[in-house]
């Protein structure tokens, strides 16, 4: 038997409370009555500093996240920045984490915000003074099955377009990087240069520091015992050493992010996971190494490893059935007085882990173990945090849910700052919207859902993958019992939504608007029905004749006009009808209060059975809705393009009389001219077609990225839209799309290859004429 596994049964499961009396800082008693407002003149003060009675901003919350957007608020500028502690900074997650910094991150919008942070924390040190502890040997995540391969081919499509440095490289690279590794079952790694790993502690101490340096004011201890709006949108914060009158509040205190919320009537969506990590004593091999080794993460292993000193430091996700969520924070409330405790580990959750570690790395087999570490880290159900105002209370901004703060802590402090200073968010981040929970975000939901996440931490992820842990939520509309067993359900904000049905032989399978009515004084009054309401979608070429025979309305083009909407009554039924065409096709989108869903449901097929009406779901319309040329909300559309560079010049009227939102904007954008356009392309492909977000290119230089994509069935070939520059935007022009490691021909042209039915009625009517 190994050392390093001798190690774990003997030295590790020693008498825990032994083990973390050398590993743990405890908390320091707070007296709180012997620190009070000490009057001096004029000034008050606080723990040594001025007390101030007023500011623009209060976070709360002393980790990595909060300082850092207390740091970048003052170096904006903003004046009266405050930061509340309850206890000492980086209690919590923050000082116990194992520090892992990396450019590289699945989806496309945090890509950004991991590259802001990775920049910031290189020049941090220099500029203020404060030593970071940064270390940028690199990271590498190996792929040793041809599944993952596909995987790492599949990311690099999606990432050429982004600044972030990141290489598909060869066995014998890795190698050469990490000359400790087995290489038997190394397939191919993704590699990006730049990664690493930063000392939290010493990082929040430096962003401390530059807040200090800019004007930000930090107290601490400093409990916030309660939060009170008033009539004019502020906040009260109340604390043991007095009342500060806020214009914002940001929530940025991490496992204790519900029993805040809770203060102001939300229970928000969060729950720590216990997490592990062992740290070895000098490993002779590590030490004779002339340069650190990369982080490597072994996606098959399921485990990170890096160099820590001359020893290793290696943090495996455990399979959800063998992993432990803190669920008694969650109903008892986190235990006063915890901010720099560890939970007791458990080494038999990690074995496997182990295993595999000592099989990829072997010289981890006669490694001595110094340290382990088992702390709590905060996990939302999707694994993503919940960044920006939350609605349901007015300037009540969160920045909580962050099982990866290190590395989202210097890039989200930049991106909650330019959203508060400019007052909009400076790129698209909707996937970390708070407001994606509400009510149906039960206990049980958030239990199921944040033990699949932390489970699945490092399985393969396939493009329009389905995650089924906790569903369904309450949120099932009327129709859900009678189409659950017809389709593939996909997940939706809590709903369930068609994807696509089944056929005989298929295998089962942001400035958003309360805030604009308060500051515009307009006399409107917003409520969130989306519990009450439905949505059925009639569409087709017979969709009128179906809807007729139900309905005493006149359905006709002249008495209901595209994108109309008016009450009507189906079946006996009181609803709402909006005439659309999001398919291409005559169509009628009906909102009916879910009790009646089925009813109306119900009816209208059996209305238009003469008619050969069937179901179809969001795969299908997405299909069509391409083939018909129309734009997507979050895909052509959304926070980091423009409607005049989405080609929607045809619906804005930018020399009416009459004053809008974004009407200035897009005149200065007009005015200075575009530099890209969305275009419309197909593509020669063989057994893999576009979805979006793939790299273009052109004569080997990245000139563009595609947006989404789908097989077109009316016409037999791969379809996309695509933002390419100005100059590219030709019908004819040939590029290249990067796909599963390969780029395929493309070509753009004249949008859309299939015509809509109110065009084809026009030119039918034209040619009879």
């Amino acid at each position: 038997m190994s050392r390093f596994f001798n190690a774990i049964n003997t030295h590790l499961r020693r008498d825990f409370a032994a083990y973390r009396a050398i590993v743990c800082i405890p908390l320091r008693t707070i007296n709180y009555t012997s620190q009070k407002h000490v009057g001096n003149g004029d000034s008050t003060m606080v723990l040594g500093k001025r007390w101030k009675d007023a500011a623009e901003t209060v976070i709360i919350g002393g980790g990595c996240v909060g300082v850092s957007l207390a740091y970048h608020l003052a170096k904006a500028g903003q004046k009266d920045v405050v930061l509340l502690e309850k206890s000492e900074l980086t209690a919590g997650s923050t000082w116990h984490a194992a520090g892992l910094t990396t450019y590289y991150h699945p989806g496309i919008n945090l890509k950004k915000v991991h590259y802001h942070s990775i920049k910031l924390y290189e020049s941090l040190e220099a500029e203020t003074g404060q030593a970071v502890g940064f270390h940028q040997p690199g990271s590498i995540r190996i792929a040793s099955t041809p599944v993952r391969v596909d995987e790492l081919k599949y990311q690099m499509a999606r990432t050429h377009w982004h600044p972030t440095p990141q290489w598909l490289i060869t066995p014998e690279k890795i190698k050469e990087l990490f000359p400790l590794l087995n290489m038997d079952k190394v397939l191919a790694g993704l590699y990006n240069p730049g990664d690493g790993h930063i000392d939290p502690y010493s990082l929040t101490m430096a962003l401390a520091a530059g807040a200090r340096m800019y004007g930000a004011q930090i107290y601490n201890p400093a409990l916030v015992s309660g939060l009170t709006p008033t009539s004019d949108g502020k906040w009260d914060v109340q604390t043991p050493h007095g009342t500060i009158r806020a214009n914002r509040i940001v929530n940025a205190t991490g496992f204790w992010a519900r029993e805040v919320g809770q203060q102001i009537g939300f229970d928000h969506p969060t729950i720590p996971v216990h997490h592990q990590y062992v740290v070895t004593a000098t490993v002779p091999e590590v030490k004779a190494l002339k340069a650190e080794l990369p982080v490597i993460r072994d996606l098959e292993g399921s485990y990170y490893l890096r160099q820590e000193r001359d020893g290793l430091l290696f943090g495996p996700y455990e399979k959800e059935e063998k992993m432990v969520l803190q669920d008694s924070w969650v109903r008892d409330g986190v235990p006063p007085g915890f901010g720099k405790e560890l939970f007791e580990s458990d080494l038999d959750r990690i074995m496997h882990h182990v295993e595999m570690a000592m099989e990829m790395v072997p010289v981890l087999k006669n490694a001595d173990i110094i340290n382990i570490v088992s702390g709590p880290i905060t996990y939302t159900p999707d694994l993503l945090p919940m960044v920006g105002p939350h609605q349901g209370a007015r300037n009540y901004w969160t920045a909580i849910g962050f099982g990866y703060g290190v590395i989202h802590a210097g890039g989200i402090g930049k991106f909650l700052s330019d959203w508060i200073v400019t007052g909009e968010p400076p790129y698209d981040l909707i996937e970390c919207d708070p407001n994606r929970y509400g009510k149906w975000t039960t206990v049980p939901y958030l239990c199921a859902k944040a033990r699949e996440s932390y489970g699945f931490n490092n399985v393969v992820g396939y493009p329009k993958e389905e995650r089924f842990a906790g569903r369904p939520t309450n949120r099932t509309s009327g129709v859900y019992e009678l189409l659950k067993g017809k389709a593939s359900m996909g997940f939706h904000a809590g709903w369930e939504q068609p994807h696509w049905f089944y056929k005989p032989g298929d295998n089962a399978g942001y400035k958003w608007m309360e805030e604009e009515v308060a500051e515009g004084a307009y006399d409107v009054d917003i409520s969130n029905v989306t519990e009450d309401i439905g949505v059925l979608g009639v569409a087709g070429p017979k969709a009128r004749d179906v809807l007729q025979k139900l309905t005493q309305e006149d359905m006709s083009d002249a008495s209901f006009k595209f994108l109309h909407c008016k009450p009507i009554q189906l079946g006996g039924i009181n609803l709402r009808a909006i005439r659309i065409s999001y398919t291409g096709e005559l169509g009628w989108e009906l909102y009916i209060p879910h009790k009646d869903m089925a009813a109306v449901y119900q009816a209208i097929m059996a209305a238009g059975e003469d008619e050969g009406i069937d179901n179809f779901g969001t795969y299908a319309m997405s299909s069509l809705r391409l083939e018909k040329g129309f734009r997507g909300w979050g895909a052509e559309m959304n926070c980091d393009t423009n409607p005049l560079e989405a080609g929607l010049d045809y619906f804005i009227k930018l020399n009416k009389h009459a004053d809008f939102i974004g009407k200035a904007a897009l005149q200065e954008i007009k005015a200075k001219g575009l530099k890209r356009k969305l275009s419309y392309i197909t593509m020669e492909t063989d057994d893999v077609d576009p979805e979006g977000n793939e790299t273009i290119w052109l004569n080997g230089k990245v000139v563009g990225n595609t947006t989404s994509g789908a097989y077109s069935y009316t016409t037999q070939q791969s379809l996309a839209f695509a933002y390419l520059p100005v100059e590219l935007c030709s019908v004819g022009q040939k590029v290249e799309v990067e796909m599963l490691g390969r780029k395929y021909p493309a070509m753009v042209v004249q949008e859309p290859l299939v015509l809509t039915e109110p065009t084809r009625t026009r030119l039918q009517k034209k040619s009879k004429a």
